[in-house]
């Protein structure tokens, strides 16, 4: 139904023709973009579960070896060995745009290439099992941090999608239909408003050409 508030005029019915035009290019390129959205949502989907199940896997195998350390090491012993780490991570973050969505991307360094600072304590009275443990855990920090990365990726692409959305069916359920019916609306009134004017020319002729007959 047309809305009531609109003016059957050509000016009118001119400038909804472009609202229309605009509505409906804008219409396809959401529609465009929230399929380009899913697309890379569903790429990022599987990254995130293959690299869930290797965090997983990595931390599975670390506790473990953690558990046996502990079985073996006294708790005191245990803890004075982890208790004054050599290593430090510095982490950063920058932002990439895929699809107007800006995305972070995690990275980190270490204060020490070093590989052996990861171990802050002598080897003479701790276990292997403790140097698997945190061996173990230092290899699936990257995985950790990449995944982190990629779920909060996916986070904000279905918030955006979601927006998407919700802009294409506002446009295909409600502007469109509407600027349809308003320009349906007022061509309809201007074709009646015309059709009136015709009968009263008709009239109006008829009535001058009787006027100068009667004068005749």
């Amino acid at each position: 139904m047309a809305g009531t508030a609109v003016t059957p005029t050509r000016m009118v019915l001119n400038q909804l023709k472009g609202r229309l035009k605009t509505a409906r290019r804008g219409h396809k390129l959401l529609k465009d973009k929230r399929d380009e959205l899913m697309r890379q949502f569903m790429d990022v989907v599987k990254e995130n579960k293959v690299l869930r199940e290797r965090v997983e896997a990595g931390l599975t195998a670390a506790f473990s070896s953690l558990q046996v350390a502990s079985a073996i090491m006294s708790p005191e012993m245990l803890e004075q060995a982890l208790l004054y780490p050599r290593q430090s991570v510095e982490l950063g973050m920058k932002f990439k745009n895929i699809m107007s969505v800006n995305v972070p991307q995690y990275s980190f360094t270490t204060k020490n290439n070093d590989p052996s600072e990861i171990y802050p304590y002598g080897f003479a009275q701790t276990s292997g099992e403790l140097d698997d443990a945190l061996d173990r855990m230092a290899k699936v920090f990257e995985d950790m941090l990449q995944l982190a990365q990629v779920e909060k990726t996916m986070q904000l692409l279905a918030e955006e999608i979601e927006k998407t959305r919700r802009r294409v069916n506002a446009l295909e359920y409600v502007m469109i239909p509407e600027l349809e019916e308003n320009i349906k609306y007022i061509t309809m009134k201007l074709e009646e408003n015309e059709n009136s004017t015709k009968v009263r020319l008709l009239k109006v002729k008829e009535m001058v050409l009787q006027d100068a007959h009667n004068y005749a």
